[in-house]
């Protein structure tokens, strides 16, 4: 080796730098053809045509079918994740935070992540397997959202009769309903999705501020 040059990989690093090469290559052709076909119409060997792997890669680095959308959906599902992390993590009043949120839904209707979601909730319903991997990775939001609750609670805002977890379910129920409607196609004029999300966000400044009273539950 000359001085200054990087040092060979040896066979065990080429042999590692291959599969993830294999791998990411296979994960991108899924999502191309999940898009286009479906989480039911997709069949694996045409994800193997698409990334001009023989079939048997697929199988060796993913097992089944289930077991690639899965895997490729949890990576885009952390990579989300991290996003909203980043924002809620940010000094903004929570209703500015969620004024992004809902900026950010767009982009990920584009992106293909809520059709190819909402696809395997459908999947999940008679596949007990793949419905718990679908609850943990939508849990995960909830849990988020929740902990964003507690933030707010632990600054000494005022979340009047709920429980961060509820105000959790509460912030991520709109987006589980509207995202289907969005997905059929429904407009502005007839389902207004987004400003209503909007319009939530107004609500939450208005507990932020503390001009909202709710009413305590009642003890007897």
């Amino acid at each position: 080796m000359r001085d200054g040059s990087s040092p060979t990989p040896t066979r065990a690093e080429r042999r590692d730098q291959a599969t993830e090469q294999t791998r990411a290559s296979i994960l991108a052709a899924a999502r191309d053809c999940l898009l286009e076909d479906g989480y039911a119409g997709l069949s694996t060997r045409r994800v193997a045509e698409a990334a001009e792997v023989p079939l048997s890669q697929i199988h060796y680095h993913f097992g089944s079918k289930q077991q690639l959308i899965l895997e490729l959906l949890a990576g885009e599902n952390a990579r989300l994740l991290e996003r909203q992390e980043g924002l809620f993590a940010g000094d903004q009043p929570l209703w500015r935070q969620w004024e992004q949120a809902v900026a950010y839904l767009d982009d990920d209707l584009r992106s293909g992540y809520v059709r190819v979601l909402n696809e395997l909730i459908a999947a999940g319903w008679s596949d007990a397997t793949l419905a718990a991997a679908v609850r943990e990775l939508i849990g995960a939001w909830f849990r988020l959202l929740a902990d964003v609750a507690q933030g707010v609670v632990d600054r000494g805002g005022d979340l009047g009769p709920f429980t961060p977890a509820e105000i959790g379910a509460l912030m991520g129920l709109p987006y589980v309903g509207a995202e289907p409607m969005l997905l059929l196609g429904f407009d502005e004029e007839t389902i207004p999705t987004r400003s209503a999300l909007r319009k939530v966000g107004a609500v939450i400044r208005l507990f932020e501020e503390g001009t909202m009273v709710m009413p305590q539950e009642d003890a007897s």
